[in-house]
């Protein structure tokens, strides 16, 4: 078990011991338990065709299981050295560079859940961020960070395994992003960075609670709160309204629009087969351990299979917009209506099930074609769509 430490930040070496666990689990462990399989079932039949017990087999099973037993030694020492190393405080923080960050999302993204309760210095904490670092949620420090702060807000959430840099995709191309358009509107944009590895209603009783936190102490009072997610995101967001009912005031009475950009609403197909995969590989000794790899993903990949459904309602004041991306510049097209983006199929993206039933009845939808799942971090048809969702309607 990994000790415990301070508060000044992963480090590499934090990374590193983690990667050392993991090459121990996951690459010796598995080459070790699928090269006995294969073995055992040579020698059993082996012994099937001569009559005899292998004495070979036996052999050649006791030197394997001494060698990766070495093996996994060696990494767990390392993995503990490391973790010591790391305690002290030493080498780069993780989280200084936009490589740090994107290795630490994606990490938090497939295993989040796992590093909460067993390292949680590198467990993301949900908290607003600003050029690559967190913001306190306290009225001084907002307003340091944002000295030209309006009643109007525009929060928004990334994807799976993303981290908040993510939505500035494209902007050399594009020359702007959402956030920069919303602002030059009138928008203050905030940007959230989360642990999407956690599962969807823990995310969204987190998110829930920094939403009142950030009005309460925004520099100026709130009037109008505008939230948009990217992918998992979307889901977030739809978690954090159902949990926020019992809270007041609630800020939830301040969302005019959500606006779900590629969000699986209904789940994701990619995130299915990775749950029958898992399954189908555990029935056979020789892919076990490849059944195993997969079912290491964490709850918030867990949660992508189904998506929230019904019994999370919409929020009652907000305008719901929804928008779907098929590779294919038609959605009805025989592509686009299978692999949608890449990703999302658009019924889950617009929340319509196979029988009719809508989950945002009269939410206005959005298709957007010849985009895969990430061009809609940023995306002209998108860009237009917020300026008349945001920029030309009233408040609430």
């Amino acid at each position: 078990m990994p000790t415990t430490r301070g508060t000044t930040g992963p480090t590499y070496l934090d990374a590193l011991s983690l990667l050392s666990e993991v090459a121990d689990e996951l690459v010796v462990r598995s080459a070790r338990d699928t090269h006995l399989a294969v073995a055992d079932r040579v020698h059993r039949v082996a012994s099937r065709v001569t009559g005899a017990r292998s004495t070979p087999g036996l052999l050649h099973r006791g030197i394997a299981h001494a060698v990766y037993s070495g093996l996994s030694a060696g990494l767990r020492a390392a993995s503990y050295g490391l973790d010591k190393a790391a305690a002290t405080g030493v080498g780069p923080r993780l989280e200084a560079t936009p490589r740090g960050r994107f290795v630490s999302s994606a990490v938090n993204g497939l295993i989040g859940d796992r590093l909460a309760q067993e390292r949680p210095r590198l467990a993301i904490a949900m908290g607003v961020r600003h050029e690559g670092r967190d913001v306190a949620l306290e009225r001084d420090a907002l307003a340091t960070v944002f000295p030209h702060a309006t009643e109007r807000l525009v929060v928004f959430l990334h994807g799976l395994c993303e981290t908040e840099s993510y939505w500035n995709k494209g902007r050399a191309v594009h020359g702007t992003t959402y956030g920069e358009m919303l602002s030059e509107r009138g928008w203050t944009p905030v940007f959230l960075r989360v642990n999407t590895g956690l599962g969807l209603r823990a995310n969204g009783v987190e998110l829930a609670a920094l939403m009142q936190r950030l009005v309460d102490e925004w520099p100026v009072e709130v009037g109008r709160i505008s939230l948009v997610g990217h992918s998992m995101g979307g889901l977030i967001i739809r978690a954090a309204g159902a949990g926020a009912h019992a809270v007041e005031p609630r800020w939830t009475d301040l969302v005019s629009d959500v606006v779900t950009l590629g969000t699986p609403h209904l789940g994701a197909p990619i995130a299915r087969g990775i749950g029958h995969g898992s399954r189908g590989l555990g029935r056979v000794p020789e892919t076990a351990a490849f059944g195993r790899i997969l079912d290491l993903r964490s709850l918030g990949v867990h949660d992508l299979v189904a998506g929230l459904a019904e019994d999370v309602p919409p929020l009652p004041h907000a305008r719901y917009r929804l928008v779907a991306a098929t590779l294919t510049a038609r959605p009805r097209h025989p592509v686009g209506h299978v692999v949608g983006d890449l990703l999302v199929r658009v019924p889950s993206a617009y929340g319509r099930d196979p029988y009719g039933a809508e989950l945002f009845p009269g939410a206005e939808v959005l298709h957007v074609g010849r985009a895969d799942h990430f061009d809609l971090l940023n995306h002209p048809e998108v860009h237009r769509a917020l300026q008349g969702w945001l920029c030309e309607t009233a408040g609430p």
